[in-house]
């Protein structure tokens, strides 16, 4: 299945024309970025964290309790990253 191609980008914003689009406050789609922002900065905390975990000695169960899933949702979310981190030297 063919998708179409945008010409104003993935957003769609270079599509709209300003002689025809009223202009509108954009305090909506300021804290949409503000937001997403914030999450890909608690994402990196949380990657953060669960390699300082496992850099102490901490196990995936210890982990995924701490992360209210089990050990094996843990591991399928974290593992090979910080698994990667540890063979590239970065303990």
């Amino acid at each position: 299945m063919k998708t179409k191609k945008q010409k104003g980008g993935p957003s769609g914003l270079g599509d709209l024309d300003p002689a025809k689009t009223r202009a509108r406050d954009a305090v909506h789609f300021r804290r949409i970025v503000a937001a997403r922002k914030r999450v890909a900065e608690a994402e990196q905390e949380l990657r953060d964290a669960v390699q300082a975990a496992r850099d102490a000695g901490d196990s995936w169960t210890v982990i995924g309790a701490a992360l209210d899933s089990s050990r094996q949702a843990a591991f399928q979310r974290f593992g090979k990253s910080t698994e990667r981190q540890n063979r590239d030297g970065h303990e």
